[in-house]
């Protein structure tokens, strides 16, 4: 039963309960880029956990990815951002819609550990179909990331590696 405003007589049945009661299920992202160039994919071992659900007319959706030594990260010269698809259709493009970190597995070059790699991200849907992540802060050991703010791609914030990960979270409102 598609969701519909409460109306006065209407009766609560289990249909819409159910109707409003979130179920959580499996989606397959699919991994893009903004320019549908340099295209990345998550190889045959990434490890990639992805749920939603829907109460009404709001997507609640969790993400969480880690990549092995099989995924391609793209090209590209740091300007061809990552897209991954949303669950569902959304009601509007919007500045933002969740939040959620990446980590690179192995130092990078500046850093002294792995453990100084995570950053927090927004999430934005920058289509009504795909999230783009925004890197919204500096890294948790207070290196600086003037190199690397911005939306991420195959480049940006660093050079990605097997075991990274990215992981979000988040809610929108569901296209009518």
């Amino acid at each position: 039963m598609p969701w519909e405003s409460f109306q006065p007589g209407m009766k609560l049945t289990a249909g819409r309960m159910l109707s409003i009661s979130p179920v959580w299920t499996d989606w397959t992202p699919v991994w893009t880029t903004s320019s549908g160039a340099n295209t990345p994919s998550f190889g045959s071992n990434s490890t990639i956990t992805a749920r939603w659900a829907q109460s009404a007319t709001t997507i609640f959706w969790r993400l969480d990815i880690v990549f092995g030594s099989t995924a391609n990260f793209g090209g590209g010269s740091g300007s061809d951002n990552w897209r991954i698809s949303a669950p569902a259709p959304a009601a509007a493009v919007i500045g933002e819609c969740g939040y959620g970190e990446i980590q690179k597995a192995a130092a990078p070059g500046g850093y002294t550990n792995s453990a100084g790699t995570r950053q927090p991200l927004r999430i934005r849907l920058t289509t009504t179909t795909t999230f783009e992540f925004e890197m919204s802060g500096g890294n948790i050991n207070a290196v600086s990331t003037a190199t690397g703010a911005g939306l991420i791609d195959a480049v940006t914030p660093w050079a990605w590696d097997s075991g990274a990960a990215l992981r979000a979270w988040g809610q929108y409102e569901a296209a009518a």
